[in-house]
């Protein structure tokens, strides 16, 4: 799984690279395409989910931009300065799967701020849930450390896609919810199936700058804001080992984030 998280970790950094105004959302996907075979690798995402109802995803890689929230279809959508735009990828090395996520801006002038916030609380609202992980913990202690980063300030925190197990299979037991329950149990912490060393999970908040709720398009696949607004995305792939957290689909494994929470760091040799 780490061969794969590094695959992912390198079609991101091609990808993100080769962003520009005047780009289409189709050229990006295949320059994902390109970086993944290069690695040896397969994409996890294309032809995914396909059954009676729906076809397969068509794409290598997840490419949402502004109100787009996920599993937006790469197509010849022409990206323009400031959009705001999320790049979802899998790869599939040996039958063991990565997914991360990063979101960028569009240009080389500085975003607005409301867009240059959601950036950073959504990236440090992951760290934080990645950080939360422990032998013994649950679950529903991603969601604790998700919604004390968020605060009650004007962000959304999408329900209705979460994190995930992942290994021989892209999406497996358990869901990673980054919200916790409404109601008389919304204060509680420790909800949620106990983690244990060898669990891998994929955290992956999505944030908005106004309500959570989302719809699926017509093409049944991306994923868009009820109220129009900005969403950002951020993601990465995580094994618990003896020692520690080992971010799988991190160039240096997670080393420096995790070190500046206070996690412990646990690679394997």
């Amino acid at each position: 799984m780490r061969r794969a998280g590094l695959v992912v970790a390198q079609t991101l950094d091609a990808v993100t690279a080769t962003v520009r105004p005047g780009i289409t959302t189709r050229e990006l996907d295949a320059v994902a395409a390109e970086t993944i075979a290069a690695g040896g690798a397969r994409p996890s995402f294309l032809g995914y989910g396909g059954d009676g109802d729906r076809p397969g995803f068509p794409g290598v890689v997840c490419l949402s931009v502004n109100d787009e929230v996920v599993h937006g279809v790469p197509g010849e959508r022409v990206l323009v300065t400031g959009d705001l735009l999320s790049v979802d990828c899998g790869a599939l090395v040996d039958g063991w799967h990565g997914d991360s996520a990063v979101s960028v801006v569009v240009g080389d002038r500085p975003p607005a701020g409301e867009t240059s916030a959601l950036l950073d609380i959504t990236r440090s609202a992951m760290w934080h849930g990645i950080a939360a992980l422990r032998e013994g913990g649950r679950v529903g202690d991603v969601a604790v450390a998700v919604e004390r980063v968020v605060g009650d300030g004007p962000y959304g925190i999408v329900e209705d896609y979460v994190g995930h197990g992942i290994g021989t299979a892209m999406h497996q037991a358990p869901d990673v919810p980054h919200s916790r329950p409404r109601g008389p149990l919304a204060g509680l912490r420790g909800r949620g199936p106990r983690l244990v060393t060898g669990t891998v999970l994929a955290v992956e908040p999505m944030l908005t700058l106004g309500g959570p709720d989302t719809h699926e398009l017509d093409d049944g696949w991306t994923a868009v804001t009820d109220d129009g607004s900005l969403a950002c995305h951020w993601e990465h792939t995580v094994a618990l080992t003896p020692t520690g957290l080992w971010v799988l689909t991190a160039h240096d494994g997670g080393e420096a984030m995790l070190a500046a929470l206070g996690a412990p760091y646990g690679p394997l040799d």
